[in-house]
């Protein structure tokens, strides 16, 4: 009797599964339409056991229990369609679906037991009934294979209970789907990771982080209502876990700012189903309450389901999308709506319009002159690489050219350069805006036309090389001006000092510093740039052990710096370098060493007791003494 009852309950699963699936669909499709390569349904199990584990194994006890409950329920949901569905009934199976059982059980007790202490970022409401539900399943499984193998009579009333223990385990993963319960993540996670908005994550660029170009000649604005994302990014926003790890890693939401990663990604599902963040069951955007976002797919996302503020919080730090399980773009969704309030409202906050009115009028975000980014170098003989002219390093300086405080980094680099003997120039009045600023705060149009400017003076131009202290211009010109012509052999200034240190053309003569040193990574090339040793082998070059942080390498701490966060200026209960410096001061370090210009800026700026800030460049300077 069993077996045909659970025959029963999984063609009735397979039917709501089915329901499920084209009541989700529909929401999908009312994106845009978006090309897809179909062969990544056939990598999903590789995506999903190989490139998926590699992040969810950051928490051990974690991966842990995922492996048991979703191993044993793919395997026993394997079993029970085969043996059962088929009507089958081979005993020879039934070993294996027994172990199955046994196995899930084991990972869904593991999760009820996490649960009973959860961490704060974990979302609550019909999450915490998933364990339970998944217990009752994995238990059915286990006693159907155990009974079946080992030929025991059942009383119909027992038959009945372990069937329905089966039914209440195959609701929740086959209706979840179609009304939103937890398991949606299952079905949709695993859709996301075959149909992934950057499938290049998954191959040889498995760390692309370059924003694809809007088609501004096709009316391409960015995203302003739900329905403008692409079909299969809505679909990556059901793949949410709602686990938080996002939550926890945001620079912003620590600092009080009114950005949460997980809630923003859940206001993106209710804008795509049409309703409210009524049964949202997570942190809130900080100093917002849950309850007053709304939203439809064809309805404006700011300001009824987003608010404004919560948009122009972000650093684009990638934090979140480094932490993210499901392997969810954060960062790509949030400057995809930026574009559209820059580019069609023409709003951007505080002092953020002028930045870009100045970019637009000086190419560069100070309204400096040009001619004048490069005074700083008048003394030290570097010659300007006009026209014709031949470099083996051509040095891009950036903004932070104009920043008297960061102009003593300039010349420490430039001075080591010259000590190693290296054949260098700068671009003089013909260096302009890389346009990082400009597309992080949404104007692509200004992105672009900056992008297309340097792209073609530097064509003008002979050098083998280039090379840069600003990790935002290293990415750039890295990752991103490929997809619009111009490629280019691009080294950070860091790898240049490593490779010289390593090749003994560099040889320091006294001690860098007396202090403890911690190194704070710069995300734009911790994570953009997936750079961490350079800088450390640098240090280590020189005599200094590192005090690592807790927040470090590819997971290290934001500095705020990022995003246009210090022109758009969202007020937070603290400031993100506060933290970081709190951070650096947590370790015993006197020096923070960093490698950024936006980093030296934002933790100096820190008020009060704190570490001395030192680029990466001032300490090899002062080691080989030319500084």
């Amino acid at each position: 009797m069993l077996p045909q009852l659970v025959s029963i309950v999984f063609w009735l699963a397979v039917l709501g599964l089915a329901w499920g699936m084209a009541r989700r669909a529909l929401l999908w499709r009312t994106g845009r339409s978006s090309a897809v390569d179909l062969h990544g349904l056939l990598q999903i199990p590789k995506r999903y056991f190989v490139d998926l584990h590699e992040v969810v194994a950051r928490e051990p006890f974690v991966a842990r229990a995922h492996v048991g409950v979703a191993g044993g329920a793919l395997l026993a949901l394997a079993l029970v369609a085969f043996n059962y569905g088929l009507g089958l009934y081979w005993a020879s199976l039934d070993t294996l679906l027994l172990l199955a059982g046994l196995l899930m059980l084991a990972g869904a007790s593991a999760m009820a037991w996490r649960r009973r202490s959860a961490p704060a970022r974990l979302s609550q409401g019909t999450w915490r009934r998933l364990p339970y539900s998944l217990l009752l399943f994995a238990l059915a499984v286990a006693l159907a294979g155990g009974v079946a193998l080992t030929g025991t009579a059942l009383a119909p009333w027992l038959a009945g209970l372990i069937s329905l223990a089966f039914a209440v385990g195959a609701a929740e993963l086959a209706l979840g789907i179609g009304m939103g319960g937890p398991m949606k993540h299952a079905v949709a996670g695993l859709l996301h990771l075959g149909l992934h908005p950057r499938p290049e994550r998954f191959g040889d660029k498995r760390f692309a982080t370059a924003l694809k170009p809007l088609r501004l000649s096709a009316g391409d604005m960015g995203v302003g209502k739900p329905a403008d994302f692409a079909w299969n990014r809505l679909l990556s926003f059901d793949a949410c876990v709602q686990c938080g790890k996002c939550e926890a890693a945001c620079p912003a939401f620590a600092a009080g700012q009114p950005l949460n990663p997980k809630k923003l990604i859940q206001d993106l599902v209710v804008g795509m189903s049409a309703k409210s963040d009524t049964h949202y069951a997570g942190s809130p955007y900080p100093g917002r309450t849950t309850g007053e976002h709304r939203g439809a797919p064809g309805l404006p996302i700011v300001p009824g389901l987003i608010d404004s503020d919560t948009l122009w919080s972000c650093t684009t730090c990638r934090a979140c999308v480094q932490e993210c399980p499901m392997l969810i773009e954060h960062v790509d969704a949030i400057v995809d709506m930026r574009r559209h309030l820059a580019l069609v409202g023409g709003v951007v906050p505080n002092k953020g319009m002028e930045a870009l009115e100045q970019l637009r009028d000086t190419d560069t975000v100070g309204g400096f002159p040009l001619a004048a980014r490069h005074h700083w170098a008048a003394d030290l003989n570097v010659p300007v690489l006009d026209a014709g002219a031949q470099a083996d390093w051509l040095v891009l300086v950036g903004e932070g050219g104009f920043d008297m405080r960061y102009q003593r980094t300039l010349r420490a680099f430039i001075k080591t350069l010259q000590k190693a003997g290296l054949k260098i120039a700068l671009l003089g009045a013909a260096e302009t805006d890389c346009g990082d600023l400009a597309r992080r705060l949404g104007d692509e149009a200004g992105f672009q036309r900056l992008a297309t400017q340097l792209i073609a003076t530097l064509k003008t131009r002979a050098f083998h090389h280039i090379v840069t202290p600003d990790p935002h211009i290293f990415h750039a010109l890295k990752n991103e001006y490929p997809a619009i012509g111009g490629t280019f052999d691009v080294w950070h200034h860091t790898q240049l000092l490593a490779d010289l240190l390593a090749g003994g053309k560099l040889q320091p003569t006294r001690a860098a510093s007396s202090e403890a040193v911690t190194y704070h990574d710069p995300c734009y090339l911790g994570r953009y740039g997936r750079e961490v040793n350079a800088p450390r082998a640098v240090l280590k070059g020189i005599g200094i052990q590192v005090v690592e942080m807790e927040r470090s390498r590819e997971r290290g701490r934001c500095c705020g710096g990022g995003g246009g966060a210090p022109f758009t200026d969202v007020p937070g209960a603290i400031r993100i370098p506060d933290i970081r410096i709190a951070d650096a001061k947590s370790v015993g370090a006197g020096v923070v060493a960093v490698a950024c210009p936006n980093c030296t800026a934002m933790l100096e700026g820190v008020v009060g007791p704190r570490p001395e800030v030192r680029d990466i460049a001032e300490l090899l300077a002062y080691a080989l003494e030319v500084a």
